[in-house]
């Protein structure tokens, strides 16, 4: 095993700290509804702009599990590019997610401990919140993580060569 190239490690948490990660994403109108038909989602508020406008939202708004995975994807070179999920825990969308609006996101790490059955990985848990442009919050949640230990990040040792074409 190697020491990693990108991502942090177990050993580069510690509980309260907060990382603001360098990331922003626009979300789009195709995003939206791509996502929302790739599901099965039926709900039309999520791709029917006239069914959405005598909603009290007056427009469609973003589908909430596009909202967790975007901001999770926010958050993954930071937090969990060496790591693996566990699971989402306490999600909470307090204000609507908009086509058009700019998704932002922050973790804070609320503990971490050395795994009882894996000694080359740690837990870390941290909450990530996800905001738009005006700041506003539209997204929170717990995540926790079985994140590898400095040395133990798998590597690829030799990866094949490309093959010239004629």
């Amino acid at each position: 095993m190697t020491t990693p190239t990108s991502g942090r490690c177990f050993e580069d948490f510690e509980p309260g700290q907060i990382i603001e990660h360098p990331l922003g994403r626009t979300v789009t109108q195709n995003d939206n509804i791509w996502f929302t038909l790739l599901t099965n989602n039926t709900n039309p508020i999520h791709f029917d702009a006239h069914y959405a406008a005598h909603t009290e939202f007056g427009r469609p708004l973003v589908n909430s599990a596009f909202t967790i995975a975007l901001v999770t994807g926010l958050s993954v070179s930071d937090m969990s590019q060496n790591a693996v999920n566990l699971g989402w825990d306490e999600v909470r969308l307090p204000h609507p997610l908009f086509e058009g609006d700019t998704v932002y996101a922050r973790s804070e790490v609320l503990s971490l401990r050395e795994s009882r059955s894996r000694p080359h990985q740690g837990v870390l848990t941290f909450k990530t919140s996800g905001y738009n442009q005006h700041g506003t919050v539209v997204l929170e949640f717990k995540r926790t993580v079985l994140v590898y230990r400095r040395g133990h990040v798998p590597s690829v040792t030799s990866r094949p060569s490309m093959k010239e074409t004629p």
